[in-house]
């Protein structure tokens, strides 16, 4: 089912006091992702073509979020869910048959559950259809009321329930399915008589039955779906849900984690098959890896390509590229702009910003790599570093094919090393080195004969 011609509205405009934080509850992360994103980008997966996202507090610091693929709309003052709706009024847009109402803090609904939501909806004609959800533990919770025919009566909030309500475990998850033809005009009959003083959408429900409208209940399959965010406890509840969706998904599509409950990885990430991922691996952002690379122990990328058959092991990588058959590690750092060419190796304790390592090149250990264009097949010795910073500006270092640059080299940018040069080991290269030349710039050795024994202390 397309949803073309539904309108999602996504409340975000509380504060979430539980969450005890400076930053608004909704950009609080999920594997990478802050909790509104979810929504979104969930609304947009079951196809929904326009979706208002209601934002009141600190709203500056939410709407970056959000204001590149939705429609903003502002809650000035947070006087409850119906008022949320309601300033959404002149955003909907005329053609809109369904307006789906979802919390910008409940990362775990699926696109399926929407898709569901709306065709119930829709097939019995129905003013409102709500998802409810059968509690383990209800309390907290709106109460669903049915009648003798299955319709929803009412919803009744938590401190509003009276004892034979608060018995009842089938509860309202927030997420709902109106008529645009009569939502707008049922808010405006909505009240505040009750113990919060505040406009509750549930009373929507109420309101669509006195005007002859069937209001109807669509029970969610997974009860974890309708679960919202509201304090850290539940955050970390909401990421182990759906690292382990993920993961069995990433599993189903032939790709090996080692221990599901030790890889974090994104949404947005795209595994090819047969890739190994090893525990303690965290993969995030817009992360590409290629079919048959391994991902080993306690690597973490972020937003990097990695091409085929690679193997990756303790390795930090940001905005980088990684091209087929590289090897990185252990203890590799590669920064943005970091590109590896076919072949290449980044080994140990090795730091790589902003360069290029050409194919077939090595930089095996105790290196930094900075603003540098490496050529093919050069090794770079043990404690090479290119001095790239002058105190005020970054310059460039390039070095050709086929250079071989000794251990504990200084390269002093900008400067150019050509092909097929040595560089002996302990040298500071200011100069340009031409092609085919042996570089050596240290001071002479000095050997005074002697000298221990001159110096002995006398007994």
């Amino acid at each position: 089912m397309t949803l073309s011609n539904t309108t999602a509205i996504i409340l975000a405009a509380g504060s979430g006091t539980r969450m005890k934080s400076s930053k608004p509850k909704v950009i609080h992360e999920v594997l990478g992702k802050p909790l509104i994103r979810w929504v979104v980008d969930t609304a947009r997966q079951a196809g929904v073509e326009q979706i208002i996202c209601v934002l009141g507090h600190k709203r500056n610091v939410v709407e970056p979020f959000v204001e590149a693929d939705t429609t903003v709309v502002i809650q000035n003052e947070q006087k409850g869910t119906a008022d949320a709706v309601a300033v959404c009024r002149g955003a909907v847009s005329s053609s809109a048959k369904s307006v789906l109402v979802l919390n910008g803090d409940c990362p775990l609904i699926t696109p399926k559950t929407l898709n569901d939501l709306v065709e119930a909806r829709e097939a019995s004609n129905a003013g409102v259809a709500v998802l409810t959800m059968e509690a383990p533990d209800p309390h907290g919770y709106g109460r669903i009321v049915r009648d003798a025919g299955g319709m929803v009566e009412r919803i009744v909030e938590q401190k509003d329930c009276d004892e034979l309500q608060d018995a009842i475990t089938e509860c309202n998850s927030g997420f709902y399915c109106f008529d645009a033809s009569m939502l707008f005009d049922a808010l405006e009959q909505v009240g505040s008589n009750n113990s919060q003083n505040e406009f509750y959408l549930t009373d929507v429900v109420e309101i669509a039955r006195a005007n002859g409208r069937a209001t109807i209940g669509v029970k969610a399959e997974d009860v974890n779906e309708c679960l919202g965010v509201n304090t850290r406890i539940q955050l970390a509840e909401a990421t182990k849900i759906l690292q382990l969706r993920i993961n069995h998904a990433h599993m189903l599509d032939g790709v090996t984690i080692i221990d599901p409950h030790q890889a974090w990885i994104g949404p947005d990430v795209v595994l090819e098959n047969d890739i190994e991922i090893w525990p303690q691996t965290f993969l995030a952002g817009n992360t590409h890896i290629g079919e048959g690379t391994v991902i080993g122990y306690n690597s973490r990328m972020f937003d990097t390509d990695v091409g085929a058959q690679c193997n990756i092991s303790e390795t930090v990588a940001i905005e980088a590229v990684i091209e087929d058959g590289c090897t990185c590690g252990p203890r590799a750092y590669l920064r943005p702009g970091a590109h590896l060419c076919k072949g290449a190796k980044v080994g140990t304790h090795v730091e790589i910003k902003k360069s290029v390592v050409g194919p077939g090149s090595k930089v095996p250990h105790l290196s930094y790599i900075g603003d540098a264009t490496i050529g093919e097949d050069v090794n770079i010795g043990a404690g090479t570093i290119t001095c790239n910073y002058d105190g005020t500006n970054k310059h460039a270092t390039i070095i050709g094919d086929k250079t071989f640059i000794g251990s504990d080299t200084m390269l002093v940018a900008p400067v150019t090393v050509g092909s097929d040069v040595v560089v002996g080991a302990g040298s500071v290269i200011t100069d340009d080195v031409p092609d085919g030349a042996l570089a050596l710039g240290r001071a002479q050795q000095l050997n005074k004969e002697g000298y221990t024994q001159s110096h002995k202390p006398k007994e």
